[in-house]
């Protein structure tokens, strides 16, 4: 039993540091000799295969996108995608160094940098293989950045939020999509799915269409015909979900705060 709990302290650096390598990835392609191209989806088809006994053995996304490359010219491919996207979305298309193609949505709100991420992740990594080896300093050591660094993150993107000076774009859910999280089984009674609201809103006198990332697993959650805000930055022409947010300031002040008291922890036991 204690080398299970051993193994389940190592889950969640495993997981924010996979999360993290994976933006990390679009982040470096962005930065790449393609850069990040403006995309528009055209159509998406899903596409589920089956084996002769009936299991599902693929289950994906077809999505047509049109894009503009630093040419200028215009260019159309099909992507094969985990997640479904809405007619007329926005995309950002990447070229990777082995001139394979990949998309994102436009406007990446995360609150924290790949790279953070991917810090983050390794250290909570590292601090699980401390405390099993019993070296409380290491430890406590890793604990403290992993707070701090996640405190300092949530206090920068606050202040970009602030200096950008969003403007509010009223947007009216037209839809929603829903993706499947889990299958039914003995264990689970019924299937569960993620609800996402697909709004329409005007800017410059053109109607858009975005499948917000925003989601519930409560399909009541969002009702066809209501208003949300969505922020538009107009020097950037991106249009987010977010805004800064009182909490963000908060609990970035919180966790910063708790990451030098840890820090500062670690001379009481040297």
């Amino acid at each position: 039993m204690d080398n299970f709990s051993q193994l389940l302290l190592y889950i969640p650096g495993i997981i924010i540091f996979l999360v993290g390598s994976g933006q990390t990835r679009t982040w470096l392609r962005s930065l790449g000799p393609g850069g990040a191209m403006q995309g528009t989806v055209l159509k998406t088809e899903h596409v589920v295969k089956k084996d002769a006994k009936g299991r599902e053995t693929f289950d994906y996304y077809n999505t047509t996108v049109e894009y503009r490359d630093q040419k200028g010219h215009m260019n159309r491919n099909m992507l094969k995608s985990p997640v479904e996207y809405a007619a007329g979305q926005r995309l950002i298309v990447t070229k990777g160094p082995d001139g394979n193609l990949a998309f994102a949505e436009a406007g990446g709100e995360n609150l924290f940098h790949p790279l953070v991420m991917m810090i983050g992740g390794a250290l909570l990594i590292i601090l699980a293989l401390e405390e099993n080896r019993g070296h409380e300093v290491p430890a406590m050591a890793c604990l403290a950045a992993v707070l701090a660094g996640a405190g300092i993150s949530l206090v920068w993107k606050w202040l970009d939020y602030r200096k950008r000076r969003l403007q509010e774009l009223p947007a009216v859910i037209t839809g929603l999509y829903s993706r499947q999280i889990s299958k039914e089984s003995k264990m689970v009674k019924a299937a569960r799915f993620t609800y996402y609201p697909v709004v329409r809103y005007t800017l410059d006198g053109k109607e858009n269409v975005r499948r917000c990332s925003v989601n519930s697993e409560r399909e009541k959650s969002f009702k066809v015909g209501d208003t949300i805000t969505l922020y538009y930055d107009p020097e950037t022409g991106e249009v987010l979900e977010k805004n800064a947010r009182l909490w963000m300031l908060i609990a970035g002040v919180l966790l910063a705060g708790a990451g030098i008291l840890a820090g500062a922890s670690i001379l009481s036991v040297l």
